[in-house]
């Protein structure tokens, strides 16, 4: 497998900053660079810088009128009257200043990621910023102002014409992804994620499965509360090989969520750092056995930011560039750096230690929930 990753990256990513209260914290970015850095996994020939998405390729899938509303709020002291019309001004989604700008860099920073790959420029590329699955054509949702998901595949099928495979697994809902491409049977959206009988934004039901032309080509695995390591590998590990291979994909988007671990403080899955090992490296397979290596990844949730999301980034950077990484302590130049600045103890090391982790007195009778979930979700996505 080739080496030739870029990470798409620049310390202008924090600009997307909602407030010190909120849980959206691009803080973690740093951590995540930071530690890459550490374990020598980067360099500074493996970094691209993002570029601002244009408003024409934003509107490949926002309304004209919402990205207008967008940056004028963003220029005005004072919130719009249309603003709550639009989403924005919410608790999850308050208003800053240049939040136009903010959220078109990291949209230009996925596109950018896209052009290194179709180009032939690289073989994979990751964009840690991007992920922001949740927003909707004219509607901001869950921290997410622009869909950078959306407007990448949205571009990859009209500069392309690409067959695209989109895989999510974000502790919650790829929604605003799903309903973009919800009657296309050019694109392949699949989502694991909590139940929505329990977390935000509460649809990706396994009845689900698109629209039209594009029926069966939407395809959810809402996993119950408390599922472990074991139960979500299994239900991956036999649910996206197949649908993959059946789709035959001209390029791989992943979504890298990391909110489905037990320290994450909004969601209720229970698994460990095990699982941001194993979903990149099934992924990277897949892109080289189906699509010549064409691999795009981003990032998403992930709210406990000191504990989970630079182990998890840096893991997938780690299988991404063939540096892979067996369980080790920190750098210890990178404790040092971030320990004081922490509200909680940092890991010591890059795996969990899970015997300290709460019990799940359901263990069997989730596992078995999923495996009928999993066998609902297949029933009529497209095998072939």
């Amino acid at each position: 497998m080739s080496r030739r990753s870029r990470l798409i990256y620049s310390p202008d990513y924090t600009k997307y900053y909602f407030h010190d209260e909120h849980p959206f914290n691009q803080h973690r970015l740093l951590l995540t660079h930071d530690l890459m850095t550490s374990y020598g996994l980067l360099s500074e020939q493996d970094i691209v810088p993002p570029r601002p998405a244009t408003d024409e390729e934003l509107a490949l899938v926002h309304d004209p009128g919402y990205i207008e509303t967008v940056r004028a709020q963003g220029h005005s002291e004072t919130e719009l009257p249309q603003a709550a019309s639009y989403g924005l001004g919410t608790e999850d989604v308050p208003c800053f200043p240049r939040m136009h700008e903010a959220s078109a860099l990291i949209v230009g920073g996925t596109l950018q990621a896209v052009d290194l790959v179709m180009n032939g420029e690289a073989d994979h590329a990751f964009n840690p910023a991007g992920g922001l699955h949740h927003a909707l054509r004219a509607r901001a949702s869950g921290f997410c102002i622009y869909n950078d998901c959306s407007v990448a595949i949205a571009y990859l099928r009209k500069r392309w014409k690409a067959r695209v495979l989109y895989i999510d697994t974000d502790a919650h809902h790829g929604d605003g992804v799903q309903w973009s491409f919800y009657d296309d049977p050019d694109v392949l959206t699949i989502s694991l994620h909590e139940t929505g009988k329990y977390l935000f934004p509460g649809t990706g039901n396994v009845s689900e499965r698109g629209e039209g032309s594009g029926y069966g080509f939407s395809v959810n695995v809402p996993l119950d509360a408390f599922t472990e390591d074991e139960s979500f590998l299994e239900v991956y590990q036999t649910l996206v090989p197949k649908l993959a291979r059946a789709f035959k994909p001209d390029v791989i988007v992943t979504q890298n969520g990391c909110d489905a671990h037990a320290y994450d403080p909004l969601t209720h899955l229970s698994c460990s750092m095990r699982i941001y090992q194993e979903i990149p490296r099934l992924a990277h397979r897949l892109a080289h056995e189906l699509c010549g290596g064409r691999w795009i990844a981003v990032g998403g949730g992930g709210y406990d930011i000191w504990r989970v999301v630079p182990r998890a980034w840096t893991l997938l950077w780690s299988e991404m560039t063939d540096q892979c990484l067996e369980d080790s302590p920190l750098p210890e130049n990178w404790g040092k750096r971030w320990r004081d600045k922490s509200k909680l103890p940092l890991p010591t090391h890059l795996f969990d230690d899970v015997q300290p982790f709460p019990p799940i007195p359901r263990r069997g009778e989730i596992t078995q929930k999923n495996r009928l979930i999993l066998e609902r979700a297949m029933m009529y996505a497209p095998l072939g």
